[in-house]
């Protein structure tokens, strides 16, 4: 029995072993292709001092041979330049990222599929299935408080809370589609369902929620110096990050939470395929997902723990709704017009 055992114990290290060695000659083989290749060229969204370059840097000092390229705009721009590209025939982006980049490029089948190594370690929910977009980083869409307006314990716990009274005229949020109160009344319909959701709608018209047309990290920046008391649906990111420096601003972890997410792409016609996959590869590693981190963005990874690691579901302890770029493409302008049929 013993020797059974041993015998066994052996079959199975030498298994994992030639696993491991196919693993790593997979990576050596994308790495020699790449190489060969020499750059790619990154169409990111995200802030290039803060996250875009420190992760190019990485990259490059990992894979020497290999110059990466950046060109830096938001998701719609992003989109809007390689259809532009793809039209003209002249296909510049390797790699592209971004909330609402996606959707139209797979419309216009410009997205290569490619299910990048280390994905195993991502839920379902963050990966496209058929390799399409991979999430790489979260958002999570929830109130902020000015600290100093409102005193501890009086905040809002639950969506039943924000029809109190007492805010009534004293919530704002922004205009801006897909954040603010778009998101906001989208997360509505989706939990509560279509009937009890418009109900909860209704309920809240009465409150009088402020539209600003200002994007959802200025409108935090308003909570901050006291124009308002409470803002809906900013990035709870955003609302440690200020009060690091001092701000008297706060998130609430009301429920349910909405979270988009920022996932990365390999265009169809890829000037530099095998360097494209090999970047997409170590945008989902652990190692990169660590400078996400460190950059105060928020890893897609469950397993990477943000900076401040309540931030997440993992370490806050609550619950979020996962966004996938093609259901907020689909549902925006609904949601939009809604916002402003209801609430203008």
């Amino acid at each position: 029995m013993r020797a059974g055992k041993i015998v066994a114990g052996f079959l199975s290290a030498l298994f994992a072993g030639a696993l491991a060695a196919g693993g790593a000659n997979a990576q050596s083989s994308g790495y020699e292709a790449a190489r060969r290749e020499g750059a790619l060229t990154w169409y990111t969204t995200f802030i290039v001092p803060q996250a875009a370059q420190p992760i190019a840097d990485a990259f490059m000092k990992k894979y020497p041979g290999i110059k990466v390229s950046l060109a830096r705009a938001d998701s719609v721009p992003t989109a809007v330049k390689i259809l532009s590209e793809a039209k003209a025939g002249r296909m510049q982006a390797d790699v592209t990222d971004g909330i609402e980049t996606a959707p139209p490029l797979l419309k216009e089948n410009l997205l290569a599929s490619y299910i990048p190594q280390g994905s195993e370690a991502y839920p379902p929910e963050l990966k496209d299935p058929k390799g399409y977009w991979h999430a790489v980083s979260l958002y999570f869409f929830t109130p902020g408080i000015n600290t100093s307006m409102v005193p501890k314990g009086t905040e809002p716990k639950t969506l039943q809370d924000l029809l109190d009274p007492r805010w009534k005229g004293k919530m704002a949020w922004s205009m801006a589609t897909g954040t603010g109160g778009s998101a906001f009344i989208g997360k509505i319909l989706m939990s509560l369902g279509e009937d009890r959701g418009m109900a909860y709608l209704q309920e809240l018209r009465k409150q009088n929620v402020v539209n600003v047309g200002i994007t959802a990290r200025a409108i935090l920046d308003e909570v901050i110096h006291g124009e308002y008391p409470m803002a809906l649906e900013i990035f709870n990111h955003h609302a440690v990050i200020s009060a690091a420096k001092g701000a008297p601003v706060a998130w609430l972890p009301v429920e349910p939470i909405l979270a988009p997410m920022a996932v990365a792409s390999i265009t169809k016609d890829a000037p530099h395929p095998a360097a494209a996959r090999l970047f997409l590869d170590y945008l989902v590693s652990d190692e990169c997902q660590k400078i996400f981190a460190d950059a105060d963005y928020l890893p897609a990874n469950p397993k990477v723990p943000a900076r401040t690691p309540s931030l997440k579901p993992e370490g806050g302890g609550f619950k979020a709704m996962f966004m996938p770029p093609g259901l907020m493409a689909d549902n925006s302008e609904r949601w939009s017009k809604l916002r402003k049929d209801l609430f203008d």
